[in-house]
């Protein structure tokens, strides 16, 4: 194939200057841990979430998903909501226990790095509402927001701390590699008319957080943390509901 007849391949800039925006949050983020300021270390861990929900919106309003797109932003997601917050959660809680503090971290590192392993092997075929497992920067959110909520109102101690987020830690990476599904508010269509009352819902929200930041962020990650595995067997128990009828009325015919 001759030079005049080879396309070079590009990359889309702006979905990818926002991922990189992500990866800068996930280092800055990091630097911050091994500076001993775990609360910048929890908000770029939050900045990197608010990126990351901006590149895939923008990418997939303005039609520019690509394969390259992807990989980098697994990339960035493994430092951002892997390592980052890995590391966070051992200087902030861990470090003192030894080989089961850092082992605890790196096992939510590892089960994020497989989570996101699966996504990409799964993307093609998914059918966009629903995420197997939780999603990563949920599971980041959540310790981060664990860390500015501690600081803000808990106060948990040396003593409680690191019962508390083992725990957190052991619940998080068994979620993230689980089979539960999560909804992927993928399919969101912000255009399109809503009900006025969601507009009211909206504000009082918006309020909220901003009389109690750290109170509506670790509620926000926390129950859409346990939002699979309550909606999991809610659906399971509907469609059980909806197939009775049906198999009790063919049985009333074969009679």
């Amino acid at each position: 194939m001759s030079d005049t007849t080879q396309r070079r391949r590009g990359v889309y800039l702006l979905p990818n200057l926002l991922t990189t925006g992500n990866l800068f949050s996930g280092f800055y983020g990091i630097v911050s841990v091994m500076s001993a300021n775990y609360i910048h270390a929890a908000v770029a861990v939050f900045f990197a979430v608010l990126f990351d929900i901006l590149d895939g919106q923008i990418a997939r309003l303005t039609r520019t998903s690509s394969r390259f797109g992807l990989e980098y932003d697994s990339l960035a997601d493994l430092v951002s909501f892997g390592i980052a917050p890995g590391l966070l959660i051992y200087a902030w809680a861990l470090n003192g226990y030894g080989r089961f503090g850092w082992v605890a971290a790196f096992l939510f590192v590892a089960c994020g790095a497989l989570r996101l392993a699966r996504y990409n092997v799964m993307a093609a075929g998914g059918d966009g509402r629903h995420f197997t497992g939780l999603p990563i920067p949920a599971a980041a959110g959540l310790i981060a927001a664990t860390v500015l909520l501690d600081d803000h109102i808990l106060r948990l101690g040396k003593e409680l701390r690191p019962i508390v987020i083992l725990l957190m830690i052991y619940l998080l990476a068994f979620l993230m590699v689980s089979r539960v599904r999560y909804r992927a508010f993928k399919s969101l269509h912000l255009p399109q008319r809503r009900p006025f009352e969601l507009l009211v819902g909206s504000v009082l929200t918006l309020i909220m957080f901003a009389l109690a930041p750290q109170v509506m962020l670790f509620a926000v990650f926390a129950l859409y943390a346990l939002s699979g595995l309550v909606e999991s067997p809610l659906r399971l128990l509907t469609r059980k509901i909806r197939r009775t009828p049906l198999s009790e009325s063919g049985e009333h015919r074969a009679r």
